[in-house]
This record gives structure tokens, C-alpha cells and sequence, in this order.
């Protein structure tokens, strides 16, 4: 590597200089470097985080395809081509939206509920985790409810993006109603896909009855018709023993 010798001091041209007073080049310590490229790159993160945060908060509200860099500028107070240098596309923003409502339901729906024993307590424990966040969000929107409709005859990424969250959630669910057969609080017989489709129609309905037609009770109609799907589905024992607990 080419050295040259100023001063009795050796510069490696490599390396960034910064210019001391007495206006020589010297090299920057490594941990200074270092310490500011770890700041540098924290401030970002905390800044997308900040950006994520105010995007969600109005697909939530507005839907996916209302979601643009100009509005999302404005409701930060940053400028366009402050939020575009985050995300790159509009496109890139709503897919990147996605994933954090992903995360967040699975922070509040998914993981507290495999705490769970497994089998049938594990099942009711992810259905009233999504209940309970779904009717949080009678006011503000599904992402997952509201984007189908948005992007269900529109083929590209931010469709499969979305797909693949919602599948994803519907494999850990249906995952749950297969361990609950195995342990033996369902069913031998029982069809997990089937059982699956019926709870996420309960869902579906209420979304619709609470947030679309604002019925009273819907809620309280939902748990209702989840106990209805699990009396059908338990085993003779499990289904003896939660009679005799209502007795």
C-alpha cells in the first residue's frame, strides 16, 4: 500500500483523514469512527421506526391504497424525499407496513397464547387474543381484513405480502387445532382446515357486524358461537367435563 512520510509521521491513504490544528492529516481513531457509524445507524432505525408507526396508523385507518409518501410526509412532518430515502417506493412502504402489523399481532394474538398448555387451552387462548384485538380495532381497521378487499383481484408484492402473513397466521392456527387432536381434547375425527375456516368466519362477521354495521353484541355473539364450534369438535371427555364445570 502506498505510504508517504510527512513530518516524521506515516499516513496510510486508505485510512480517513481529519486535519489537526496544526494542519496536518491525521487518522481518525477507530472507536470514534466506529462510535459514530453506531450512532448514525441507531438514529436511522429509530427513525424508520417513528415512520412505521405513523404508517400503520393510517393504512389502519385509510387502507393500504390510501397510504402514500406525501401523506405519510405531512402526518410526520418530514419531507418526501426524507420518508422515500426509508422506504424507496411506495410499494416498498405498504409491503414494509405489512410486516409490522404482522409483528404486532403476533406480539399480542400469537406468543402470549402458545404460553398455553398445549391443546384445546392453547386454541381458545389464540382466539381470545384475536378477538380481543379485533374488536380494538372496530375503530380503527384490520389490515388483514381491509387489505383483502383492497388487493384481492390485484396480483403483485404488496397481495403477497399480505397473503403470506394471513397464511401464516392460519398455519400457527390450524398447527394449534392439530396438536389439540393429537393431545386428545378434539376429536380424532376432527378436520383442522374445516374447524379453522369456521373461526375465521366467526371473525369475519364480527369485523363486519362491529365495525361495518355497529351492532351491539356482536362481540358477546362471536365467543357465543366459538364455544357452539368447540363443544362440536371436543372429545366425549372434554365435552363432559366443561358441562359439568357450567353446572
Amino acid at each position: 500500500m502506498p505510504k508517504r512520510t510527512l513530518q516524521n509521521r506515516t499516513i496510510v491513504r486508505s485510512k480517513p483523514l481529519h486535519v489537526s490544528r496544526q494542519g496536518l492529516p491525521v487518522s481518525l481513531p477507530t472507536e470514534s469512527r466506529r462510535g459514530a457509524s453506531a450512532r448514525s445507524l441507531q438514529k436511522g432505525q429509530q427513525t424508520r421506526a417513528a415512520i412505521l408507526d405513523a404508517a400503520l396508523g393510517l393504512a389502519s385507518s385509510m387502507g393500504l391504497e390510501g397510504l402514500s409518501i406525501g401523506a405519510l410526509a405531512e402526518v410526520t412532518g418530514m419531507s418526501k424525499s426524507g420518508v422515500f430515502a426509508h422506504f424507496g417506493s411506495r410499494e416498498e412502504l405498504q409491503i414494509s407496513v405489512i410486516r409490522e402489523y404482522h409483528t404486532k399481532f403476533e406480539e399480542e394474538v400469537f406468543f402470549p397464547a402458545i404460553r398455553q398448555p398445549r391443546g384445546l387451552p392453547r386454541v381458545v387462548a389464540l382466539f381470545e387474543n384475536w378477538i380481543k384485538r379485533v374488536a380494538v380495532e372496530i375503530d380503527s381497521g384490520c389490515i388483514y381484513i381491509s387489505g383483502a378487499v383492497e388487493f384481492d383481484d390485484r396480483p403483485g408484492p404488496v397481495r403477497d405480502a399480505l397473503a403470506d402473513m394471513v397464511r401464516a397466521w392460519h398455519a400457527a392456527l390450524g398447527r394449534a387445532i392439530e396438536i389439540a387432536v393429537e393431545v386428545g381434547d378434539l376429536r380424532p375425527d376432527t378436520d383442522p382446515l374445516q374447524m379453522l375456516f369456521e373461526v375465521h368466519g366467526l371473525i369475519l362477521a364480527l369485523h363486519h357486524d362491529a365495525r361495518f354495521l355497529r351492532s351491539p353484541g356482536a362481540v358477546e355473539r362471536a365467543r357465543a358461537g366459538f364455544e357452539r364450534i368447540v363443544s362440536h369438535y371436543a372429545a366425549v371427555s372434554v365435552a363432559a367435563r366443561t358441562a359439568a364445570t357450567r353446572r
